[in-house]
């Protein structure tokens, strides 16, 4: 070592909590296919090449005398380790402390939120998720007891090591250059007992052509060291080719090695575009939910080449509401020095956007027109995100609710789209009535639907934080405007019951059903705006809707619980008057005591329907304890 390494002392780093967590469940678990790691490794070392080829282009001098990127394998069977190397950008000590001792991306905590859940249910799906999604670097403590990096930035002139048994903490110290490559990463896994199979040629070759055999980098394979590297493969582009010339299977190992899944792409979009713009796209839809697709930043995962160059995996290359998609553009319109920041803001960028939105959503059009059944397994996973777009897509808006498939009341156990809903609608019906809730069983028993129901009315129902706001956004579908079944009058006289179902006689309003009305509107008036009967209700005795101008009830519950507004609004209760207890409640004008307990039960009943609680628990207790010891007397 030389005396400017030899001054550098060695340090002890604790691992961030996230990664600590993240370890355990790497050693202490037991996984679906530990083949993965090998795949993660080889991803990494890819984008080390790519990005070193990327800053090249303005310092050639940081890929000086070694410009071909490439990825070597080395197997040491005897002293039981495999060495994954790259002559990529390597990392500087910054680097490396930030890249491999903290997590950057929320997803990941997501991911091990899921796996600890599923831990805890004792279901089999722990045992599946690393089947489902790549960890990065971490996944190597799967096999590996021991795990060391060198590494050495380009253009730098010292190298470092990291160094880690997953066990808590890593020790990083500076190293000799000598022992060092001349840029790029060195990872020196040191195998668990029953990872030797990782030293076997046939096992390496095997998961390398079958989970990484389209990565744009060559992979090289040393059998033993010091042994010559022979090709397994020759780093060509998959997407520059014929799409009559690649195969399914050829398209699945693509997309697990660009988007670091291992389940089969549901979807996949390949095309180039000539004209104005001349650009290929190879973009997948996943076959499951990709475990970052609820982050809170919501940035899509595409990745930017300029003539095979990698720029960048953060371009705006797909609106938020696709950020569910993987793959990439490669295009030879931009410049290759032109910034990032710059490439954000190009006029080439918004039209590449444009044609690789339109293509996608046309290639979902037709899985829902030819394949109805891969087409709701789509829905199921990425509906919720992909109404996103009704909201934030003016554009593509009529385009989205064709699209967009609903539970409703007459959907069964499946779905209804929007032109299934018009087509079925009642003889002049002006409306789509929907409700919103955030569970489908509460929904469909909730009393809103008694008089629709009734009436053979059909109701979507929306459980989906986002459809709480798209319906005020979509003005109309085929000229029937959205309507929310609990903001303000149901008007359900204009619709008739089935022949037959109409009650034989209907009880009429009478003095003391108008003079309940009026002292529950004195009674509550610092709690409701209006009391009122009701037309909507048939089996319920009471409910709670907005008035005709206010939220909808459940976006009002959404934007109070984001603080986005204080306070709730005073609702409108509507009360069945043909209800028998409404009635019994209505004639006994001579206890006043007991109507006003009862009247406050009442709301206090709506609000349970509602999915709230009694805004006053001991006082809902007393008061029910009081009516029932009165009818026990």
């Amino acid at each position: 070592m030389t005396d400017t390494a030899a001054e550098k002392a060695v340090e002890n780093h604790a691992f961030e909590a996230d990664v600590a967590r993240l370890l355990h469940m790497m050693v202490h678990s037991v996984y679906s296919d530990r083949n993965v790691f090998l795949r993660e490794l080889i991803s990494n070392a890819a984008d080390a090449c790519e990005k070193l080829r990327y800053e090249a282009i303005t310092n050639p001098s940081l890929s000086a005398g070694d410009g071909e990127g490439r990825i070597t394998l080395t197997l040491d069977e005897d002293g039981k380790r495999l060495i994954i190397e790259d002559n990529g950008i390597g990392m500087s000590r910054a680097e490396m402390i930030e890249a491999l001792g903290t997590i950057a991306r929320s997803g990941t905590r997501a991911f091990m939120e899921r796996i600890e859940a599923a831990k805890a249910e004792k279901s089999e799906q722990g045992a599946q998720l690393i089947g489902q999604f790549g960890v990065g670097f971490y996944s190597c403590f799967m096999v590996a007891e021991k795990v060391e990096v060198v590494s050495r930035r380009a253009g730098a002139d010292e190298a470092w090591r990291w160094l880690s048994d997953g066990k808590g903490s890593y020790v990083i110290d500076a190293v000799d250059l000598a022992d060092a490559q001349v840029r790029g990463t060195s990872i020196t896994l040191h195998l668990m007992e029953d990872a030797g199979t990782y030293t076997s040629r046939w096992t390496v070759e095997k998961i390398v052509k079958d989970q990484s055999g389209h990565v744009p980098v060559p992979i090289l394979l040393v059998e033993k060291p010091g042994a010559e590297p022979a090709r397994l493969t020759d780093g060509s582009a998959l997407w520059t080719r014929s799409k009559n010339e690649i195969s399914a299977e050829e398209y699945t190992d693509f997309y697990r090695s660009l988007s670091g899944q291992y389940d089969d792409p549901a979807l996949n979009v390949h095309f180039r575009a000539e004209g104005r713009h001349e650009y290929t796209t190879l973009a997948f839809v996943p076959g499951s939910q990709p475990f970052d697709m609820f982050d809170p930043d919501r940035k899509g995962r595409m990745k930017l080449y300029v003539k095979r160059v990698f720029i960048t995996d953060d371009a705006d290359l797909v609106p938020r509401y696709l950020r569910f998609v993987r793959g990439l553009v490669d295009t030879s319109d931009l410049p290759l020095n032109m910034s990032r920041e710059m490439i954000q803001e190009s006029p080439v960028l918004s039209a590449i956007r444009k044609g690789v939105t339109s293509r996608v959503l046309t290639a979902i059009e037709k899985l829902a027109a030819n394949d109805a059944d891969a087409f709701a397994k789509l829905w199921e996973n990425f509906g919720p995100v992909l109404k996103e777009g009704i909201y934030e897509d003016f554009e593509r808006r009529a385009q989205l609710l064709a699209l967009s498939r609903f539970r409703s009341t007459s959907s069964g156990e499946g779905y209804r789209s929007l032109a299934d809903y018009v087509r079925d609608a009642k003889e002049g019906q002006q409306a789509i009535y929907y409700l919103a809730g955030g569970n489908l069983e509460q929904l469909k028993n909730s009393p809103q639907l008694e008089g629709f129901r009734a009436r053979g009315v059909e109701v979507l129902l929306l459980t989906d934080s986002i459809d709480s706001f798209w319906v005020m956004n979509a003005p109309e579908f085929e000229g029937k405007s959205f309507k929310s079944i609990t903001q303000g009058a149901a008007d359900l006289s204009q619709f008739s019951r089935p022949e037959g179902e109409e009650p034989a006689e209907k009880p009429q309003a009478t003095a003391v059903i108008d003079d309940l009305i009026a002292f529950a509107k004195l009674q509550l008036a610092d709690a409701v705006s209006d009391v009122r009967i009701s037309d909507r209700l048939t089996e319920s005795a009471v409910c709670l809707v907005a008035a005709e101008g206010g939220y909808d009830r459940q976006l009002e519950k959404i934007l109070q619980g984001a603080g986005r507004i204080e306070g709730a609004s005073r609702p409108v209760l509507e009360v069945n008057v043909d209800h028998g207890l409404v009635r019994a409640i209505a004639a006994k004008t001579d206890d006043q005591a007991l109507r006003e307990d009862a009247v406050l039960l009442l709301l206090d009943q709506a609000r349970i329907l509602d999915g709230d609680k009694p805004e006053d628990p001991r006082g809902f207790a007393e008061r029910l304890q009081r009516v029932f010891e009165r009818a026990l007397k």
